[in-house]
């Protein structure tokens, strides 16, 4: 039934906002740019893939394109079961286990939201990061109205609601704080970690109840006024944003725009 729904859902899409993708599909766009010519990468809250199960050789292919990548979460459960990453490390995102300045690249892929101290953990970031080295990360937008609504939300209601329209086990739903979620907030928190803010990009993603065609088709009708109307960017549903630790005497800029 489910399934049926989403077919369903995926029909609506087309005819009322065709441009819209997978916000996933918007990070692995980026990812794809930022990984040219890294030599180490590291993936924080890396969990049990890198990209959905469904882009799974797209995943091995980008993995195969970097000499040296590790993936870390403190979830070992999660570890355990992660098939693309080979070096995979329980660890704290907060106390790397790493030398300083050994990685081009820091990912994390739906991972801020769930960081308690993002002032702290944004800084062991920067610690392990090149000079001129990236930390690309994608998560949900505070101002989206996806997140607006899990923060009114008890966790049991979160985990069922996971469990009812994105087929996610209660293992896989993790407390959320949304504490750099914002632009405001990730410039703030860049800013004390030591790292400069270059882009954030503004992404759409496809509808919360896509199992349920009536709710998803209001949804989409909604999505189509995010997408197609400039003044509305910052509140879709995600961000994909872009930091750099600074070179010595480089300067800083930032930008933020639709994804």
């Amino acid at each position: 039934m489910a399934s049926r729904g989403r077919a369903l859902t995926e029909a609506l899409r087309r005819r009322i906002v065709p441009e819209l993708r997978y916000s996933q599909d918007y990070y692995e766009e980026h990812l794809r740019r930022h990984v040219a010519g890294v030599r180490a990468w590291l993936d924080v809250g890396c969990g049990h893939h890198l990209l959905p199960p469904w882009r799974s050789a797209e995943e091995r292919e980008l993995l195969a394109s970097v000499p040296f990548v590790v993936g870390v979460d403190y979830d070992f459960a999660s570890l355990r079961r992660h098939d693309g990453i080979r070096n995979v490390i329980r660890a704290d995102i907060g106390a790397l286990p790493f030398r300083d300045q050994c990685f081009d690249l820091v990912t994390a892929n739906m991972v801020v939201e769930h960081l308690s101290d993002p002032v702290s953990q944004f800084r062991e970031v920067a610690r392990v990061l090149r000079p001129g080295g990236r930390f690309l990360f994608h998560t949900p937008n505070l101002h989206g109205y996806p997140a607006q609504a899990s923060q009114l939300l008890p966790d049991a209601v979160k985990k069922a609601l996971a469990r009812m329209l994105e087929g996610r086990s209660e293992e896989d739903v993790f407390p959320t704080y949304y504490r750099a979620n914002v632009e405001s907030m990730i410039r703030s928190v860049a800013a004390e970690a030591g790292l400069d803010l270059r882009a954030i990009h503004f992404t759409g993603t496809v509808p919360v109840f896509g199992a349920i065609p009536p709710l998803a088709a209001m949804e989409l009708l909604y999505i189509r006024q995010l997408m197609r109307r400039p003044g509305l960017a910052r509140y879709r549903q995600t961000l994909i944003c872009e930091l750099r630790r600074p070179e010595p005497g480089r300067g800083v800029s930032a930008s933020g725009g639709p994804g």
